[in-house]
């Protein structure tokens, strides 16, 4: 999966890149204080790092595309690190937010907890985190080969109490980039 990132970063910029993030990143600015730490974890290109600075949020990204985290350098300015969230150590950060959009849809069902689980420490106690997946049953293969895991609400909410995060926001919304994809975006504060 992390090929297609690798090989095509300069398509997926240009595709994802222009979007306007405001809809799904207001219900998490309105819940933050100015000038707030938030680290992007699969930040791509960069635009939601260039959205949260315009805001006055102290922002870090997180990439495991090498060619997806320059651009993202090059467009916000601030320091990204170029890795794998599964295997880094961010038991060592202590942001007040994190946002995970999109991040983790290539991650299958049962693998899932243990992933959030382990990045979800680079937030402080008491910290919000931003989670946004697709919304359905299973999986399904894109055009491209890249394999999307889908959630329902249920699952997702009875996963984020189990991980001891409470639900302040949730929005269901249709993708701007493929009108039938359904998203679930959900704001969640680390409870101490």
């Amino acid at each position: 999966m992390e090929e297609y990132y690798h090989q095509n970063y300069h398509q997926y910029h240009r595709a994802t890149f222009n979007i306007d993030p405001t809809s799904f990143l207001e219900p998490l600015a309105k819940e933050l204080k100015t000038g707030a730490r938030i680290l992007d974890v699969g930040c791509g290109s960069g635009r939601d790092l260039v959205w949260l600075q315009k805001r006055n949020y102290k922002v870090m990204g997180f990439e495991r595309s090498a060619g997806l985290a320059k651009l993202a350098k090059k467009h916000a300015g601030c320091e990204v690190i170029q890795g794998d969230f599964e295997t880094h150590d961010f038991s060592n950060y202590a942001f007040d937010a994190m946002l995970l959009c999109g991040t983790l849809v290539h991650i299958p069902h049962p693998r899932m907890l243990v992933v959030l689980r382990h990045i979800i420490q680079g937030v402080r106690d008491g910290g919000l985190i931003l989670i946004s997946l697709k919304a359905g049953d299973g999986c399904k293969s894109a055009d491209d080969h890249r394999v999307f895991y889908l959630w329902k609400d249920g699952d997702l909410r009875e996963l984020m109490d189990g991980l001891g995060l409470t639900i302040i926001a949730f929005q269901r919304s249709r993708t701007k980039l493929k009108k039938r994809d359904i998203w679930l975006s959900y704001v969640l504060r680390k409870n101490q």
